[in-house]
């Protein structure tokens, strides 16, 4: 298959009342013109037109079709949307009479892979489209929308072009090791750089556990001793029977997990074994399993009744305890009494982030700030222990690439030596 084909297909989910067809390429409008009433590839960009699609002289349907020519449409190429009606018949015959017509299929995501290789967007905001398709609360399309319009993008240019100025420096003193009273590289303000570069990068890879808590739901462990309510409690949250509920200690074997939405925020319920000392074997492995999904949870929900204690489970510093009582006038998991204040607790207890924050979302990107940050390490490091420039600037160069990889973009000899000269007028 060829890049420079003309691509066509189906862009709304099928069974509607209407669909929309997406054709792109350097012969979408010649393409779309062969089966609708009307020469789009005459007409001005960004319009919209009435007619009819046909096959020889058989009318298939009424439709509109919006217009869109290259660079200003959505993968930067000559584009076209068809609206016509959602039938399933309709749909199918207008692909086949489109690829009939100078198109072909297009691959899964290749209208958006074309945008990214035509420059609309970086590798980053690509990504983010499928997050925003995905996004089924007001905080994971937040955060999409964010990466769409380039959040983490532009921190990343940031951090690019303070580190471009690293190299270029210690480049620049390479390119003049000749010259020993020359020094253009002052090591005591490169560490201080590369710290403060540092800084940002490990706050960036820091938010990656809160992005990925609002975008798959923030974790929730349900624990107590056996027969307190655990599995009660998750079926009230849920409003379904998904889990058994039994008067039998020792019911609930392995953890339980369904996801409900609160507000705006998603949270993942955790049902888990009831803390004991028992002999079973597979009990045993049941709480073994509570235990760890309790390291998981970002918010703990820590069941007793009357006359029982709490469990006594070690939670980590950054993680939320809510204590319940069950069983009692102000909590009743079975009648729903107190649920309503579980609630509002579980939101206010959800992390909370700006508009103006800049949340990693995506395992990739975390990965690829971990690396970076390694990287820059050791050019922290070796700023302390003197290391020759051409070692600094190699790592510098690690830590670049391994940002690029988040948008995908490069960095050229061409681009440090362009900012070499534009900075330091070397030959003045």
């Amino acid at each position: 298959m060829n890049d420079n084909d003309t691509i066509c297909a189906l862009a709304t989910a099928p069974g509607g009342a209407l669909g929309i067809i997406r054709v792109s390429g350097h012969q979408a409008l010649e393409s779309v013109s062969r089966v609708f009433t009307k020469d789009v590839s005459l007409t001005q960009p960004n319009t919209i037109h009435y007619g009819h699609l046909k096959d020889g002289t058989e009318i298939i349907d009424e439709v509109l079709v919006s217009v869109f020519r290259a660079p200003h449409s959505y993968t930067g190429e000559d584009s076209a949307e068809i609206s016509c009606h959602g039938s399933r018949f309709i749909l199918n015959k207008v692909l086949e009479l489109l690829c009939q017509n100078g198109c072909r299929m297009a691959r899964p995501g290749e209208f958006t892979q074309r945008a990214y290789l035509n420059g609309k967007m970086d590798l980053s905001q690509a990504e983010a489209v499928a997050d925003l398709i995905a996004s089924t609360n007001k905080a994971s399309h937040r955060l999409a929308m964010s990466q769409l319009r380039g959040g983490i993008s532009s921190e990343l240019s940031s951090l690019r072009d303070q580190l471009l100025k690293m190299t270029s420096l210690l480049e620049l003193e390479l390119d003049f090791s000749d010259h020993e009273d020359l020094e253009f590289a002052d090591r005591t303000e490169l560490q201080e750089l590369a710290k403060k570069i540092d800084a940002h990068i490990t706050r960036l890879a820091n938010s990656f556990q809160t992005g990925n808590a609002l975008k798959n739901g923030i974790p929730v462990a349900i624990v107590g001793a056996p027969n307190v309510g655990k599995s009660t409690l998750l079926n009230a949250l849920l409003g379904e029977e998904r889990a058994i509920v039994s008067d039998i200690q020792g019911t609930t074997r392995d953890a339980i997990e369904d996801t409900i939405q609160i507000g705006d925020v998603t949270f993942r319920f955790i049902d888990t074994a009831g803390i004991r000392h028992t002999d079973d074997q597979i009990e045993r492995m049941g709480i073994d399993r509570s235990m760890a999904a309790v390291q998981r949870a970002q918010i703990v929900l820590m069941m007793t009744e009357p006359g029982v204690p709490y469990p006594d489970i070690p939670v980590r510093d950054d993680q939320t305890v809510i204590r319940i009582e069950n069983k009692t006038e102000r909590f009743q998991a079975k009648s729903g009494v107190g649920l309503d204040t579980l609630r509002q607790q579980l939101v206010d207890a959800a992390p909370k982030t700006a508009d103006s924050d800049v949340i990693v979302t995506n395992a990739r990107h975390y990965e690829a700030l971990c690396r970076a940050k390694d990287h820059l390490q050791r050019v922290i490091e070796g700023l302390l222990q003197q290391t020759s420039g051409d070692l600094l600037s190699e790592d510098l160069r690690l830590v670049l690439d391994t940002l690029a990889e988040i948008t995908g973009g490069q960095i050229s000899p061409n681009e440090v030596l362009g900012n070499i000269f534009s900075h330091f007028c070397v030959g003045k």
